[in-house]
């Protein structure tokens, strides 16, 4: 079956190695590098990943030193002891066939402990530690450390290392004038700038010989005020293979940069373009990177000349089958990763082992296991919704005898409506993959039909799984039943569902993740920027960086106008989108800034009347003011849909709740799928 992806499944030969295919699996970091007692976890999540196919593994990053911490105690290698303590790792990949590098980070000013140190002392922005200017020995201790930490990772087993120099990283940091003051000879004109990136990579390749990888991870595009040129990009390009780099990997935006450049709303394989710039100007591999998530993407990527090799991170968290799956033709069975970006960045900045919203098993391959059952039983699930998928699947696939019942016509549940939000397109691809995975498991699904708990009763069901989901909460504001009746007044599922049409100035009641789903949804038209690049690029102010520094339109963000005019209310006080996702909650605040939602906070709903939304802000004392609006979505909360339960119980049988029927607070299919998932092993 590799005639379907021949460029994708295509050996990479680098002269003393050949990689069985052109996958990357990028670095990303788990929480399981910062212990050495969680390597045996670490081990088991990478030999999943080589046993699914992947040409070459990079691990999450670790510093050379302590100065290179991302954190206090955080991941690093930089002793013989701690090499020994990875061989288990590399051991578990070879013995899979697979191929891994372990990538040397050095985090820099974005150190988030006191011992941080720059090219400059210059604090970042997202940093409260302001870094130690290095001294000109300095510097040469931190190439030391480099070297030694190749050195370390070959004794450890690893096939090779990658040497982070983007994101706005310690290398970074010298190459880019607005962070390196300097006067010295590691300042200054551009060779000096450049010359730490190249003296660690030509001191690792002298070091540790000709038969090692060394990758370089090079930024192609900075996204940061006064970044590097394109001419800046390609002469250390030229620089960093010369000095005996074997691939250059594609580095995209600072950490600090306020353009998002991997969540779900960037279209895919939104850079490639940059890529194909560069692999013009070398003579070594280059890797594409950021947004490819299928492998008709990934093929695409490498048969137009773009890339020589793709990376893919996330979506190896969502299914590390990926490459065997593609191999065989199943492509349409591989767990899509939708860029949400909440059980893992997420997960990564709030200090927990990451997962995956979509496989919850991932990083818990040694904890959450999906074992043939000894005790078939026959199972019924009720709602088929993210939680009722996910245990009705997993359940049948360990070999109980499931039937799905779902009162809609179509699978999904409340999911089926964040798909139809721009930005938020790639949801379909769970609720494909669901639906390939009830015909392969083998469950017998029932759609269209509402049970009741005497039909469950009737047919002698073993254990009855209740993932009945939850309705819209109705507030009680004054008016509210002759807004309902005149039409004025609707709930988010009658905007997202049933499509009910919404006037031009809209009021939504409630800021929450539903709210601003919402908001999103009624201020685009016509085609989501998602969905075409170049669209995308103008809405965030992105341009080809051979015409300004860094790749930031000299004339900013170009957003398309907003189709409607929306105020977001919320009740509490504080800032609306507060509890988004930690990673990707400013990305929607900056999209419905740019189109021009008014938001407020405090907001009192006196009553609704005609002519629209009458409110005060500012507590007792605050003025009334009349919001003339010709539409007020509710977005105001979940109550859990629990009709089934009590006469259930009642009548003994054995009865669990999941999903939204569990806890009905924000809409978390997070939450929904690990829940079912979990369920359905021990069950």
């Amino acid at each position: 079956m590799a005639g379907l992806y021949p460029n994708l499944l295509a050996p990479l030969d680098l002269g003393f190695v050949t990689l069985r295919n052109r996958v990357l699996m990028g670095s990303m970091h788990t929480g399981l590098e910062d212990r050495a007692s969680d390597f045996p976890r670490l081990a088991a999540y990478f030999a999943e990943r080589a046993r699914g196919g992947v040409g070459l593994i990079v691990t999450g990053g670790f510093a050379p030193n302590v100065a290179g911490w991302v954190s206090p105690f955080a991941s690093r290698l930089a002793s013989p002891r701690a090499a020994r303590q990875h061989r288990p790792i590399t051991a578990a990949v070879h013995a899979e066939g697979g191929r891994i590098a372990l990538q040397i980070l050095h985090t820099g000013r974005y150190g988030y402990h006191p011992f941080a140190v720059s090219a400059s002392r210059i604090r970042s922005p997202i940093s409260p530690f302001t870094p130690f200017a290095l001294s000109a020995a300095g510097v040469e201790r931190q190439i030391d450390a480099f070297v030694r930490c190749a050195e370390l990772a070959r004794e450890a087993g690893y096939d090779g290392v990658e040497v982070m120099g983007s994101e706005g990283y310690l290398i970074n940091q010298f190459l880019v004038q607005g962070t390196n003051r300097r006067k010295d000879a590691w300042g200054g004109s551009l060779q000096n700038r450049m010359r730490l990136p190249v003296e660690i990579v030509s001191r690792i390749r002298a070091r540790l010989g000709a038969d090692f990888i060394i990758i370089y991870r090079l930024s192609l595009l900075d996204l940061v005020p006064n970044g590097q040129t394109w001419d800046d990009v390609i002469a250390l390009a030229h620089a960093i293979e010369a000095a005996g780099a074997t691939l250059l990997n594609s580095g995209i935006g600072w950490h600090e940069a306020r353009i998002p450049t991997i969540a779900t709303s960037v279209p895919r394989g939104g850079f490639a373009w940059l890529t194909a710039q560069l692999r013009a100007q070398v003579g070594i591999p280059v890797i594409a990177t950021n947004r490819i998530n299928t492998p008709e993407v990934a093929e695409a990527i490498l048969a137009d000349g773009s890339a020589d090799m793709v990376s893919m991170a996330r979506p190896l968290l969502a299914d590390p089958d990926f490459v065997r799956k593609a191999a065989r033709g199943e492509a349409a069975q591989i767990n899509t990763c939708i860029a949400c970006n909440q059980a893992c960045l997420d997960h990564a900045f709030q200090r927990k082992v990451a997962s995956c919203l979509v496989n919850p098993r991932a990083c818990h391959e040694t904890e959450l296991n999906y074992l043939p059952t000894r005790q078939p039983r026959r199972v019924a699930v009720v709602g088929a919704g993210m939680a009722g998928l996910a245990c009705a699947t997993v359940l049948a696939e360990r070999g109980h005898r499931v039937d799905l019942f779902e009162a809609a016509e179509t699978l999904g549940g409340q999911f089926t409506m964040a798909a139809r939000v721009p930005g938020k397109e790639e949801f379909s691809e769970t609720l494909r993959y669901f639906g390939e995975r009830l015909i392969a498991t083998g469950t017998s699904t029932h759609f269209g039909v509402r049970v009741s708990a005497e039909m469950l009763l009737a047919q002698g069901f073993d254990e009855i799984v209740l993932a009945t989901g939850v309705v819209p909460r109705i507030p009680a504001i004054a008016g509210l039943a002759e807004g309902l009746a005149r039409g004025q007044v609707l709930n988010y599922v009658d905007v997202l569902r049933h499509q009910r049409p919404v006037g031009a100035r809209v009021a939504i009641i409630g800021a929450g993740g539903i709210g601003f789903d919402m908001a999103e949804y009624l201020v685009h038209q016509g085609v989501s920027p998602a969905l075409d690049r170049a669209a995308w690029q103008r809405e965030w102010g992105v341009t080809n960086p051979t015409l300004a520094p860094g790749g930031l339109a000299p004339e900013g963000a170009q957003p398309e106008p907003p189709a409607r005019q929306v105020f977001l209310l919320q009740r509490s006080q504080g800032k609306p989108g507060a509890g988004l996702g930690k990673t990707t909650g400013w990305i929607h605040r900056a999209s419905l800034k740019m189109k021009q939602v008014q938001t407020l906070a405090g907001v009192e709903y006196v009553g609704i009347e005609s002519a629209g939304l009458r409110i005060r802000v500012g507590g007792e004392r605050g003025e009334e003011r009349l919001l003339e609006v010709d539409t007020i979505v509710l977005c105001t909360g979940q109550e859990p849909l629990r009709d089934l339960e009590a006469p259930l119980r009642a009548a003994g049988a054995s009865v669990h709740r999941i999903g939204g029927a569990d806890v009905a607070a924000e809409l978390d299919a997070k939450r929904a799928i690990q829940q079912g998932s979990q369920l359905a092993a021990r069950i």
